[in-house]
């Protein structure tokens, strides 16, 4: 085997090595944007599981608006439907899901009842737990799917991606009014302190006595 023959057999198993190590990393960055997007539907999942709870906790409440009852129970139908449409679609519908769970905490606090209601709180912090817990997943999800489009459009693994079928994926995004956890504080004000709590304690002043022998100096006249 001449020499020269045997240096292209080295190019080509190179290459051949640096391709397979290149595919292999896109297929991990892939599975962990998998992997990444199931847990936000794990908190999904319970987010929807926790909304009917929570509705059926508030609308026996006279005089509470059924409109708002309403649309929190469309949206939510919703999300679920948009579960297989991919994230940019059902992050809209999520989107939506949490502006009118906004428009039911913000009628909640009208009620003072609720406030005092044990399994009204329960639900709530539940609830608010779990959009915390969407939120760091989402934002996990996001930067996974960055590092992978940013693989796939830069050399050299930009080389291997379009010929294996490797395309760029879509961020699970929030809007900028969903992005803050829908949370209402149902519990008790703490007091504020009133205009007639006691002042601090003034500085003492340290008076000096005066020196034997000097006359007590008498009061000014009144």
């Amino acid at each position: 085997m001449s020499p020269a023959l045997i240096i292209v057999i080295a190019i080509i198993v190179v290459i051949v090595v640096a391709a397979v190590g290149l595919y292999n990393g896109l297929v991990q960055r892939r599975l962990r944007i998998d992997e990444a997007f199931a847990q936000i539907e794990v908190q999904l999942k319970r987010r929807h599981d926790l909304i009917p709870n929570l509705v059926n906790a508030v609308k026996g409440y006279m005089g509470f608006e059924q409109k708002v009852l309403t649309d929190v129970t469309n949206a939510r139908a919703a999300a679920v439907a948009a579960g297989g449409q991919g994230p940019a679609q059902q992050a809209a519908a999520e989107n939506m899901l949490t502006s009118t769970l906004r428009s039911l905490f913000a009628v909640v606090e009208n009620y003072p009842d609720l406030k005092a209601n044990q399994n009204v709180l329960s639900l709530q912090e539940q609830l608010t737990t779990t959009e915390n817990q969407i939120s760091f997943s989402r934002q996990h999800y996001n930067a996974t799917v960055l590092d992978y489009n940013t693989s796939i459009a830069t050399f050299p693994a930009v080389m291997v991606a379009g010929m294996f079928g490797f395309v760029r994926r879509e961020f699970f995004d929030a809007e900028p009014e969903a992005a803050a956890t829908p949370n209402v504080d149902l519990g008790y004000a703490v007091p504020t302190a009133s205009a007639a709590s006691p002042a601090p304690d003034a500085p003492a002043v340290d008076i000096a006595p005066p020196p034997e022998g000097t006359p007590p100096t008498a009061p000014p006249a009144g």
